[in-house]
């Protein structure tokens, strides 16, 4: 056979696998970012998702109710009624564990915290304080160069560390990071005062105001940054194997 008629041959079937190589390749990063989009909406429902505003609140709202009406101890004993009745609920609609006994034993160490200190506004102190604490910990999470939401999505994911490597991929978890510092701070900020200045009422209302919609707003962040870092991610990969 013709040398020049078995390379023309091999040209051909060069120039159709390179598209079929950068379909395949194109595929895969399509199905990545479904399979990461599934794990966004399956971390944000481990969180509570939108039921959890509802039950979140519910507690609170029973405790001001019924303190304004009676007083603390009825008040106490109906916050926690009304965080065991929603726990229960959810168990049995077969939601998540994890909201559900993490929300009974907030409202039980902030209803001992308004016990022991005798005041409807002590019902709120444990909240207050976890979010310096929070904040605290973001913050020295960016200021070490491990941002809590790249670590927290890379041990998630299970992608590992290379984000780091990557400055444009770790400026944006710094910044998704620093949002949720700045949920925290205010947070604190805020129902501190609040809390200084006897105003439960308004303390409730900052205590819901406050919480989930600031959270959907530094979520929305977080996953800007994800998929920003998985685009670099899909990238990087491609580069190197085009480099190969």
């Amino acid at each position: 056979m013709n040398p020049t008629g078995r390379g023309a041959a091999a040209d051909h079937r060069a120039a159709h696998a390179a598209p079929d190589e950068r379909t395949q390749r194109a595929e895969q990063d399509q199905a990545e970012q479904a399979e990461n989009t599934n794990r966004q909406l399956t971390l944000l429902e481990q969180m509570g998702g939108i039921a959890g505003l509802i039950y979140s609140t519910l507690p609170v709202l029973v405790f001001i109710g019924v303190n304004a009406v009676w007083s603390l101890q009825p008040a106490i004993w109906a916050a926690l009624g009304t965080a065991m009745a929603v726990a229960l609920w959810r168990l049995v609609r077969r939601e998540p564990l994890q909201p559900a006994v993490s929300g009974f034993f907030g409202v039980a160490i902030a209803a001992f915290i308004a016990y022991r200190t005798g005041s409807a506004k002590g019902f709120f102190l444990f909240g207050i304080w976890t979010s310096l604490v929070y904040g605290g910990v973001f913050l020295a999470s960016v200021v070490v160069r491990w941002p809590l939401v790249g670590l927290l999505w890379s041990t998630l994911n299970g992608t590992g560390s290379a984000w780091r490597a990557d400055p444009p991929s770790r400026l944006g978890y710094d910044l998704a990071t620093l949002v949720w510092v700045l949920v925290f701070g205010a947070r604190f900020v805020v129902q501190r005062w609040l809390y200084e200045s006897d105003l439960t009422g308004w303390l409730a209302f900052a205590r819901i105001a406050m919480g989930y919609p600031l959270t959907a707003l530094a979520l929305l962040v977080s996953v800007w940054a994800v998929r920003r870092a998985d685009k670099r991610r899909a990238l990087l990969a491609e580069a190197e194997a085009a480099g190969t």
